[in-house]
């Protein structure tokens, strides 16, 4: 038998994380006709598309849904029912009521923009415990902004219902909901000048394929090998493992009778194995907890901060990643919605010469991912990261970067959304010129020389590069280099890296060459 993968030993080492919440998806009071758990009081519905409302009742019985002068009628069929409201402008407060046998009301319903906020601990990290979060929470009433948050549960099959309600934001509603989703829903209030609806769905040290169905990493053979493949073998290896655990407990305890009789201190117990079957970062399992009982409730896009817990398998992300938005698109049923995710931060010691990166090929499956699906983005943090810290207290800017993601794909302003991407690399002599996109009034190197790029021959050896803006270029030289072939920018766990645009935005990390991945 092969030896278990990362992967598999990940699963089976697997440990329950804080906050997780033991029950199952959330509870309905049952009466001949409900509604789905995500309708609540205080909810923002989405302006100007189609709404769907939908629910439970007894087989045949006739359903009625208004909502402000809109009436729509339907008959449940194997106990479900649901209506199409058509398009609705913004406004509110109304009513959303449901009768059939019995009747329902949900009161205080806005509507405006609503957006998911999902991703692992950086998605999940409150505003109470970023950067400065006193004023902010202070200030932070706002009855057109409000707020969902999906509690931590993983599951083997799709669920239908959540046990959370919405509310407006305020000091007490705000200080634990998500940090990055509370900036970006106040951008977009001050700028748009409607209500705006958050439902963060997020949960810390996940990977993406968590949060993808089980349908779609099957029909890609790629993942389905590589991931389901794996958790099915942790699956099998669990039995093996449990016994080997209790062998070492057995020598443990007589290790530790014989330390107590020495008057010397117990050894290290063994770690027990978790069940992979009970294992929040197990596929699919997020994906039918947390975003299954979403669907198809009607939003303008999605906000995703993730990628630390997929580092290791950056080549297998290019392929993931993009598949994940793909299978949400698609259960959504409202077409290429937009998708706007937060690069990695910077993390880990520093480091001065150029190195291989597990964190840096991350990166690029992310750049990637722009580049392959339409209506995406990507907030660059190369100045917020933290050395010692996988949490970055600076959420602002990172919810701001989004929210001029939206502005400017979502609502189609006529702003600045991106600092510099690479165009692409053309070579002169001993000198290698890199275009931009993205220069927004032209480059700029803040706070000193350029710093971050290297070059490489044929050979693939990177060395540091010198750097000089020129026009809306970066050419660069090394004497170790006279034939230059490949550039990177910021390929490292941690980028120190200073070329932004005039609009105040920095440039993405990225590598011109086609070498293996480590990560492979």
């Amino acid at each position: 038998m092969r030896q278990p993968s990362a992967t598999i030993c990940q699963l089976l080492a697997g440990c329950l994380l804080p906050g997780l919440l033991l029950t199952g998806g959330g509870s309905t009071v049952r009466a001949d006709v409900s509604l789905a758990s995500i309708f609540s009081d205080h909810m923002v519905l989405q302006r100007d598309v189609e709404v769907p409302v939908w629910g439970t009742a007894a087989e045949g019985e006739e359903v009625t849904v208004q909502l402000g002068d809109q009436t729509a009628v339907c008959v449940a069929s194997g106990g479900k029912w649901n209506v199409k409201l058509k398009p609705i402008a913004a406004g509110g407060p109304h009513v959303l009521s449901v009768r059939g046998k019995n009747a329902l009301a949900v009161n205080d319903v806005l509507i405006g923009e609503v957006w998911i906020c999902s991703g692992q601990s950086n998605m999940v990290w409150g505003l109470k415990d970023s950067f400065e979060p006193q004023s902010v929470i202070a200030g932070s009433a706002d009855d057109g902004l409000r707020l969902i948050t999906v509690p931590r549960v993983s599951k083997d099959e799709p669920q239908s219902a959540i046990d959370a309600k919405w509310e407006p934001a305020a000091p007490g509603s705000v200080e634990a909901f998500s940090a990055v989703g509370y900036y970006f829903g106040k951008h977009l209030r001050e700028t748009l000048k409607v209500p705006v609806g958050l439902i963060n769905t997020s949960f810390g040290g996940t990977p993406a394929e968590a949060w993808t169905s089980r349908e779609r990493l099957e029909s890609v053979p790629e993942l389905a090998q590589s991931i389901l493949g794996n958790y099915k073998q942790a699956i099998d290896l669990y039995p093996m493992a449990l016994a080997k655990y209790k062998e070492d407990m057995n020598r443990w305890q007589e290790e530790a009778n014989k330390a107590k009789a020495e008057g010397k201190p117990d050894p290290a117990a063994p770690r027990p194995p978790v069940d992979p079957s009970g294992n929040p970062q197990r596929p699919c399992g997020l994906y039918n907890a947390m975003i299954a009982p979403l669907i198809p409730f009607a939003i303008r896009g999605a906000i995703w901060y993730q990628g630390e817990s997929n580092a290791d398998r950056a080549q297998q992300y290019a392929t993931l990643f993009p598949s994940m938005i793909q299978d949400w698109r698609t259960r959504w049923g409202q077409g290429e919605f937009p998708f706007f995710f937060v690069q990695l931060a910077p993390y880990t010691r520093i480091v001065k010469e150029p190195a291989d990166s597990a964190w840096a090929e991350l990166r690029e499956a992310q750049r990637l991912t722009t580049l392959s699906l339409p209506n995406t983005a990507m907030a660059v943090i190369t100045d917020v990261g933290e050395e010692l810290d996988i949490h970055p207290r600076r959420k602002r800017e990172v919810g701001e970067r989004l929210a001029l993601a939206a502005r400017k794909l979502a609502y189609g302003e006529n702003i600045p959304h991106s600092g510099p991407t690479f165009k692409e690399l053309k070579i002169d002599g001993d000198k290698a010129i890199v275009h931009f996109d993205h220069v927004a009034g032209g480059l700029v190197a803040k706070d000193g020389p350029l710093t971050g790029f290297t070059l490489a021959g044929a050979d693939g050896k990177f060395v540091i590069a010198q750097a000089e803006i020129v026009g809306d270029t970066v050419v660069l030289k090394a004497p170790e280099v006279p034939a230059p072939v490949h550039v990177r920018f910021g390929w490292a766990n941690f980028p120190v890296v200073n070329l932004w645009n005039q609009a105040g935005l920095p440039a993405s990390p990225f590598r011109t060459d086609q070498l293996p991945w480590i990560t492979k």
